[in-house]
């Protein structure tokens, strides 16, 4: 273990994953696996709680900003376990010196945002630290939401079976790019627009017509590759995934092609992987597709039978590879 806290502890990768072991699980006493919200049984029902801190740079970035990427990032940690997000909390470090038109103009977009998830901000807390001190604004987000009876697998995948499909709602890369791009005042012959959006209208209209879900998870820090093994070592069978099948948006290929990025491993906040039992697989991607946030979701691979928890890549070229989980830092403070 690391002497000091690197960049890297924050990719969502491998480094994530032994940080939070080593140190919160260890000390807190949190039971694995670990889900992207807590399930709390109360008064005869399940709740989902879900906090989270965003620290994006630049607090703008096509497709949203920093208020949005708050909002969306706590209702999809709760849609994709089940739930149903309700309430939000939101709590603001505040530099010294932020334009106040900066602070309004994002607060409206919370607002709106929240609006648009149906999710309600009902309390906060603000602190303003002296110049220097932060970098313009950080958020931290918690969210809790009622569960449906019978949903509580959906975060653990222990219902995953042999045979299961894996399904993507659209292409990956589009928000890592989007804040590479205003980070670093990039010029794109064709806009790349982040795709930060609530997921929790679609992922309820896929719960409310098929029983066969067995697994959700968003694809934020780390990208697809990081959730795909964090899955594997989760669950008995091995996992396959088609390169082929996946889909990634051109500027964002040719972005990634340019600058050596793997579009795999790439932060996402309107994406997420769903697997289905057998025979679902059409019914899902139906509704996905009928949804403009999932109009371009496709079917990339299957749970097989497998050994050592792998995750196996057939590539466009035709051969197999390791899908290994995300070693050190693509972009930092991308969400």
């Amino acid at each position: 273990m690391n002497d000091f806290v690197t960049l890297n502890h924050g990719s969502g990768g491998k480094q994530s994953q032994d940080l939070i072991k080593n140190v919160f699980v260890k000390r807190f006493g949190i039971i694995e696996p670990l889900t992207d919200s807590a399930l709390v049984w109360d008064s005869g029902k399940y709740l989902a709680f879900t906090t989270d801190a965003y620290v994006v740079d630049p607090l703008y970035f096509p497709g949203g900003n920093i208020g949005k990427l708050a909002v969306c990032g706590t209702v999809n940690d709760l849609a994709v376990s089940g739930a149903i997000p309700m309430y939000l909390t939101a709590s603001f470090i505040i530099e010294e010196g932020l334009p106040m038109k900066d602070l309004i103009q994002i607060t409206e977009s919370m607002a709106d945002e929240a609006l648009n998830a149906k999710v309600k901000i009902v309390t906060g807390d603000t602190k303003v630290v002296e110049r220097g001190k932060c970098d313009k604004l950080f958020i931290t987000t918690s969210g809790t939401g009622f569960m449906n009876t019978g949903l509580e697998h959906i975060s653990t995948g222990e219902r995953i079976i042999k045979g299961d499909k894996l399904i993507i709602n659209g292409p990956l890369g589009n928000h890592a790019i989007a804040v590479l791009g205003a980070r670093n005042r990039l010029s794109f012959s064709t806009p790349v627009v982040s795709d930060c959006a609530s997921l929790n209208h679609i992922i309820k209209k896929v719960l409310d017509r098929t029983e066969e879900v067995h697994f959700m998870r968003d694809l934020t820090r780390g990208g697809l590759a990081s959730v795909l093994n964090e899955l594997a070592s989760m669950i008995k069978p091995g996992i396959t995934v088609d390169e082929a099948s996946i889909p990634v948006d051109d500027p964002v290929k040719g972005l990634c092609e340019m600058l050596g990025f793997d579009p795999l491993y790439l932060a996402n906040e309107g994406k997420f992987l769903i697997v289905v039992g057998k025979g679902e697989e059409d019914k899902v991607l139906e509704i996905l597709r009928s949804d403009p946030l999932g109009e371009k979701s496709e079917i990339i691979g299957d749970i097989v039978q497998g050994k050592n928890n792998r995750v196996i890549l057939n590539t466009i070229a035709g051969g197999r590879r390791i899908l290994d989980n995300l070693s050190g830092i693509q972009l930092p403070r991308i969400c």
